[in-house]
């Protein structure tokens, strides 16, 4: 395929996914009706999103599972949608990951043809039109539910919004976990939780909200000591999205395991 040529009279416009549709091509991939398969694909677990002082941080299980299977040890559930946000995924990880790709195509293609970045609540609308835009695979049993976080520069701080299949989305004031083990997840962050959390404390308590969900719920993995493998952690701050050094993480679940084992011996 060509690639497309406008003329100079005629704008293709800041909405990238709009633009797919104008030259009739599919923004998503497209499953007939009525041949989503049962257990057969490969599905995204637990993430976590919580405020700190100085933004917000992410994480997520890197296991992914078909039906009672473990499909994956190490996907990536936490990607960056540009500079000051972050997106996190769970639901059918096909098509949450082709979201992602084009959500972070759609802030880039609107960045490159209007000059400026787009507010973050804009960046949550337009994530929003896109989960909207999947329902009839969500219907289909295909369902992404993302969590969007990211750094408000108008406002210096860190802020988070939720989906739901229909796209609509809500804003949080301090944390949330989606996921087959969001529940568990967010019951820790509940517990350990309060305003003014430094980096270290927000981590810390990410983590430990995960390895508490993989205990609990079959579906979301916990750290791999064996292989290495542990969730991955992000933080969105006025600085921008970094990722937490996998070698950081590990050395704090170690850390936990072994607070869990000297408690767990104690008389």
């Amino acid at each position: 395929m060509s690639l497309p040529f406008f003329p100079t009279t005629e704008d293709p416009g800041p909405d990238f996914a709009g633009l797919l549709r104008r030259l009739r091509l599919p923004a998503q991939p497209v499953v007939p009706a009525g041949t989503a398969p049962v257990g057969g694909f490969r599905h995204g677990t637990t993430v976590v999103a919580l405020r700190f002082a100085d933004g917000v941080v992410m994480a997520g299980d890197r296991r992914a599972t078909e039906g009672h299977l473990i499909a994956h040890r190490a996907m990536e559930k936490v990607f960056p949608a540009d500079r000051y946000s972050a997106v996190a995924i769970a639901g059918a990880a096909g098509p949450a990951v082709e979201m992602v790709r084009l959500f972070q195509t759609q802030l880039e293609h609107y960045e490159k043809v209007e000059g400026i970045v787009l507010s973050l609540e804009g960046k949550a609308n337009q994530l929003g039109q896109m989960v909207r835009e999947h329902l009839p695979m969500a219907m289909q049993g295909l369902a992404v539910v993302p969590l969007f976080a990211g750094y408000d520069l108008a406002r210096g701080t860190g802020r988070i919004f939720t989906y739901d299949v229909t796209g609509g989305h809500y804003e949080e004031t301090e944390y949330n976990a989606t996921g087959s083990g969001g529940r568990d997840a967010r019951t820790t962050v509940k517990l350990g939780y309060r305003d003014g959390l430094g980096r270290d404390e927000a981590v810390e308590l990410a983590i430990q909200s995960l390895y508490e969900a993989a205990d609990e719920d079959s579906a979301t993995g916990g750290p791999d000591l064996v292989r290495g493998i542990y969730p991955l952690v992000a933080t969105v701050t006025a600085e921008g999205f970094a990722t937490v050094p996998e070698a950081d993480v590990g050395a704090r679940f170690a850390t936990l395991i072994e607070r869990r084992r000297t408690e767990g011996h104690q008389p």
